[in-house]
């Protein structure tokens, strides 16, 4: 009773021709997220101190299904092994998809905060640190408060919320993982789907990106295989060392000579294991890869080339043929051009247009890469994923003081200023959902 009452008294603006005033609706938000952020930043804080990898996020999923439970929404478990969907009917209307990302990273951090992790699980059989590096604690926080905004709120808009939690973002597994346990059979169909994450640019700002967001991601393991000797004996050996690091360096023509070079593209070796001492040549060298782009083409380009060289670099070597793995790979992030430029609209006339930057189709995505894109490839096309800011300006100008770069996603350092990113993110998903979900809807 006290937030309708609290509604009424907002200054009043002509609305748009839509019959959606961008401005008041944003107003209605804050006035609920300023209620309900001292437990959005606990939870936050809680899921950041006790980040869980990707398909062991037991006890977050657990946590989020609680607090959806308790908003009214009907919550199922264990959807893709450790992930959520809630789902809240509220009227006719379209469907409309909501997603958060449950994973942390495997790494270190290196942060000062004082609910910092420190936490280590175990991957491939190794006790390993782990962190949210990437920010999914920030976006879980959002999108719990999204959905307390848009119960709060639910006199402006009318259809069925669809609010997933999935697993395992950082190996790019999760999504097909609950595509594949019915997340499009099971539950309502969506009609709209939305995303975000943040970054680190200026908090409180939003990038809305018209077309391809994101690259395009393979990962790929490669395993030369040589014969092994006493180190004072290399001519006794086929040394896989000496494989991996001309293919290392071979690989890169890919890129430089067979790649058009007006197109993106991005071969990275990321982890080179092998032996265990100095005077012994180990039989076997272990790489890990990740291939970017955008375009198809260049897609299969990378991935074929990067096999030959692998095979090229064996055969050079009179070593057995490598062991070439092409576990998984996910394709672009792409953005509805139409429901991208009506929803950077409404946030720039709610949040104010040098908040707000729409970028257009023909402008490059991003090289990161992103999961998200098979709920595309399943249907979802009527989608936006937006990008938020993270650090405030006196922590950008901090680092520019003292002459270091400011911490990106994946940095030990990275710690986005929860309530301004929070915030935002509640604003940006809550604006976009009942932009679709009015009657009539801005984008048809």
């Amino acid at each position: 009773m006290l937030f309708a009452i609290a509604m009424l008294l907002l200054p009043q603006r002509p609305p748009l021709a839509s019959g959606l005033d961008p401005l008041q609706i944003r107003q209605q938000l804050d006035w609920r997220f300023d209620q309900d952020y001292p437990q959005l930043e606990a939870l936050y804080r809680d899921i950041h101190a006790h980040p869980e990898l990707g398909f062991q996020e037991h006890r977050t999923a657990a946590l989020l299904a609680a607090r959806m439970r308790r908003l009214g929404f009907a919550v199922t478990e264990g959807v893709g092994r450790t992930g959520i969907v809630a789902v809240y009917h509220n009227g006719p209307g379209p469907v409309v998809l909501v997603r958060t990302e449950l994973d942390a990273l495997p790494m270190k951090e290196q942060t000062a905060l004082p609910y910092r992790s420190q936490v280590q699980e175990r991957l491939d059989g190794k006790l390993t640190d782990v962190a949210h590096s990437c920010g999914h604690d920030i976006h879980m926080a959002w999108w719990v408060g999204t959905a307390q905004a848009l119960v709060a709120l639910k006199g402006v808009w009318h259809g069925t919320l669809l609010f997933i939690g999935q697993p395992a973002e950082e190996e790019i597994s999760g999504a097909r993982a609950m595509l594949a346990d019915g997340l499009f059979s099971r539950f309502p169909r969506p009609d709209y789907g939305f995303a975000a994450h943040v970054g680190p640019a200026l908090a409180g700002t939003v990038v809305v990106k018209q077309g391809v967001v994101s690259s395009a991601s393979d990962a790929m393991a490669i395993t030369f295989r040589g014969v092994g000797a006493h180190g004072a004996m290399p001519d006794k050996s086929i040394d896989p060392i000496i494989e991996g690091t001309h293919f290392v360096d071979d690989v890169q023509t890919v890129i430089s000579r067979e790649k058009d070079p007006q197109k993106f593209g991005v071969v990275t070796v990321g982890a080179f294991n092998a032996g265990s001492v100095g005077n012994i040549i180990p039989d076997h060298a272990d790489l890990q890869l990740t291939l970017r782009s955008f375009d198809p083409g260049v897609r299969r380009l990378l991935i074929q080339g990067v096999t030959a060289t692998a095979l090229a670099v064996a055969q050079m070597a009179h070593a057995p043929a490598p062991l070439v793995l092409h576990p998984r790979g996910t394709g672009s992030v792409v953005n509805d051009p139409a429901l991208a430029a009506g929803t950077a609209d409404a946030l720039a006339a709610a949040l104010g247009k040098q908040n707000v930057t729409l970028v257009p189709v023909d402008a490059p995505g991003g090289s990161a890469s992103e999961d998200y894109s098979e709920y595309g490839v399943a249907g979802l096309t009527r989608s936006v994923y937006f990008s938020i800011g993270g650090h405030t300006q006196a922590t950008l100008d901090r680092y520019k003081a003292q002459g270091k770069p400011v911490p990106v996603n994946h940095s030990p350092e990275f710690a986005p200023d929860p309530q301004t990113s929070i915030r935002t993110g509640v604003e940006t998903l809550s604006l976009a959902v009942i932009l679709v979900a009015q009657a009539p809807a801005v984008i048809p």
